[in-house]
């Protein structure tokens, strides 16, 4: 897989825009995109500063496999997406366990109310 794919696929999963990288890196859209399709060569200047616009490291864009992030798997119900997290320091983890706290106290809050609101 070519860099500029590996780039568009990270970008996709963050949810960034074309032009968001550009004007971080100080081009235009258009150029780009072209560092996107592989028709512009991507400096390491370059791809130092889109990977820290990615939040990562530059030798983990130029190592990043999709197919280690992502196994679509059909099953009777239809196509699933499981999401590969081998990759997850203990660091990862924890910030995904405090927020899986988070969420569940505030799931119980949530049904403590609506337990109230629909005995009045």
């Amino acid at each position: 897989m070519q860099i500029g794919h590996k780039i568009k696929k990270l970008r996709e999963l963050k949810n960034l825009t074309q032009k968001h990288i550009a004007e971080g890196i100080g081009v235009t859209q258009g150029t780009y995109s072209r560092m996107e399709l592989g028709e512009t060569e991507i400096t390491y200047t370059k791809l130092e500063k889109i990977a820290d616009i990615l939040i990562m490291k530059p030798e983990d864009i130029i190592a990043f496999n999709e197919s280690m992030v992502f196994n679509v798997m059909n099953n009777e119900t239809g196509n699933g997406l499981v999401i590969n997290n081998n990759q997850l320091n203990q660091a990862e983890k924890n910030l995904y366990q405090q927020q899986i706290d988070i969420l569940k106290e505030e799931v119980g809050y949530l049904k403590t109310l609506l337990d109230k609101l629909l005995l009045k």
